[in-house]
């Protein structure tokens, strides 16, 4: 900012704390700016996501039973299975923004999945090669960091 003082010493000190203000003010924005990160939702973090999540897959079409149910944890963007069908294995990973990245295998059909995660819901959708395909939800069961056994 430029200004031009046409007052003899009146307005040169007011010139000097219009300058100093300027400097103040250019300071804390900057310091607004540094502490900006550690204010942000902590979905913005890679653990956002971590916790118990319980996982039902619908069949919309195809040869696979109606529904499945899984409880997954997912500890720093890894999903991990914690209960669900015998013999069902689940693997996968949370991006920090929520997209989600699954495989799910039983014996010898295995499937993908895709999706999102936001706050304490989800959905995707699914499929089994050309077997069968449909949607997915997921519910938050609890916000601690889960670890599966």
């Amino acid at each position: 900012m430029i200004l031009t003082v046409h007052a003899a010493s009146g307005g040169v000190r007011f010139a000097e704390r219009l300058h100093r203000m300027t400097k103040l003010t250019a300071v804390a924005a900057l310091a607004a700016g540094l502490l900006l990160p550690t204010c942000l939702p902590a979905s913005a973090g890679p653990s956002a996501h971590n916790g118990r999540w319980s996982v039902e897959l619908v069949t919309e079409s195809g040869l696979c039973s109606a529904r499945y149910t899984y409880a997954l944890a997912i500890r720093e963007g890894q999903v991990q299975l914690i209960s669900g069908s015998a013999g069902a294995q689940v693997n996968g990973h949370v991006r920090p923004d929520g997209s989600v990245g699954i495989t799910v295998s039983n014996g010898t059909a295995s499937g993908t999945g895709t999706g999102r995660l936001q706050a304490g819901s989800g959905a995707g959708t699914w499929k089994v090669s050309s077997l069968c395909s449909g949607h997915w939800t997921a519910r938050r069961s609890d916000t601690r960091t889960a670890q599966a056994d």
